[in-house]
């Protein structure tokens, strides 16, 4: 269970509109046509604040790997560079394909949910993988339509190293002076 509270945030609110009304606004000309609301929610108010966009490839110590753009590590190796253009590409092509599309298997009706908990549910498996993501409380609790419950349960995922981090309590509950947190995104657009 979370370690802090877990409440809605006008902030949090801010950004399901803003992307829903974009979507909406635009058709789609903003990203690829076949790019879900919850992918574009998900990459804008979570993914990239959190991850931030480097633009060599680094080691990651707590992952012990090496990666690149917003932390994309397929195929990376030491000296590697891309452009923001190249990484934006990439972020939503592969959350689209390697995150959104395997959650729409694991969990029955996952396009129908409330879309602050799939762009949740598809940060922490960008961030923690997809297997886990599928196999979580989260998930199951997603399925059964407990969605307050589900948001409340990824918080779950906090620790690096066997340890509890604080940068990734942040990430998973209520974030931070500049960055929105999942849950704190997840409950601010679930219905009331």
């Amino acid at each position: 269970m979370p370690i802090n509270k877990i409440v809605s945030s006008k902030r949090a609110k801010a950004a399901i509109a803003a992307v829903v009304a974009a979507c909406v606004a635009a058709g789609g000309a903003l990203w690829p046509a076949s790019t879900p609301p919850a992918v574009v929610l998900a990459v804008n108010a979570l993914i990239v604040p959190w991850e931030g966009l480097v633009l060599k490839s680094h080691w990651d110590r707590y992952a012990k790997i090496w990666d690149i753009c917003y932390g994309e590590t397929k195929g990376i190796g030491p000296g590697m560079t891309k452009t923001k253009a190249e990484c934006d590409a990439l972020l939503i092509k592969r959350v689209t394909n390697d995150y959104y599309k395997p959650l729409t298997k694991c969990i029955a009706g996952f396009e129908e949910k409330p879309i602050s908990l799939q762009a949740s549910l598809i940060s922490g498996a960008y961030n923690f993988g997809v297997g886990a993501a599928c196999k979580s409380t989260a998930a199951r609790l997603a399925r059964d339509g407990k969605y307050r419950q589900a948001c409340e349960a990824q918080t779950a995922f906090n620790k690096a190293g066997g340890q509890v981090v604080n940068g990734l309590v942040k990430r998973r509950e209520m974030g931070d002076a500049q960055r929105i947190g999942e849950a704190e995104l997840c409950v601010s657009g679930l219905p009331s």
